[in-house]
């Protein structure tokens, strides 16, 4: 199976892109909120661009062995963070839209608190069919990157960054 290895350095730049999309768009968040565990990163990086606070949430769609679930379910969800929500501009980052499913879900949770408006980030849009929908009350959408429908393999994820940096086509430098 092909697969997408993406370095920090392209992390960086994509979020640091999304950052200026939204500040061009005319999007000022007041919170961001990072979808865990992938969205942490992107939105950690954002908010050095946009400086305003992260909240976390952790929802989860996949097992322990990389398979979908039927229904996303919520890992981390901080009751005080709800608080802090009630009409406020809400930032949601993810690190990729596969199935939309993550995105509907948490979308529909933050709703729930009322904000005054949500729009959604992610760095790597799949361009394939989704499961998931973004709810109407969504007017923003920002993709860093539309890719196929590979399997992505982020540097968070890896075991050995130097085999994960080879994989992404990239010199090892100073590796004896």
């Amino acid at each position: 199976m092909e697969k997408y290895f993406f370095t920090y350095e392209d992390i960086h730049k994509t979020s640091k892109d999304l950052a200026d999309r939204v500040r061009a768009s005319g999007f000022d968040p007041d919170v961001i909120v990072a979808i865990g565990s992938g969205g942490f990163i992107p939105a950690r990086i954002m908010r050095t661009f946009l400086k305003k606070p992260i909240l976390a949430v952790g929802i989860a769609y996949y097992d322990a062995d990389d398979k979908p679930c039927e229904l996303p379910r919520k890992v981390q969800w901080v009751e005080e963070a709800e608080k802090k929500l009630s009409g406020k501009r809400i930032l949601l980052v993810d690190e990729v839209d596969d199935s939309r499913t993550t995105i509907e879900y948490c979308v529909r949770e933050l709703l729930r608190h009322h904000p005054a408006e949500i729009a959604v980030t992610v760095l790597h849009n799949k361009l394939k069919a989704k499961k998931g929908a973004i709810p109407a009350e969504v007017k923003r959408y920002f993709a860093g990157r539309d890719i196929e429908d590979r399997w992505v393999c982020y540097p968070w994820d890896a075991l050995d960054i130097d085999e994960h940096l080879a994989s992404a086509g990239l010199a090892l430098v100073g590796k004896k």
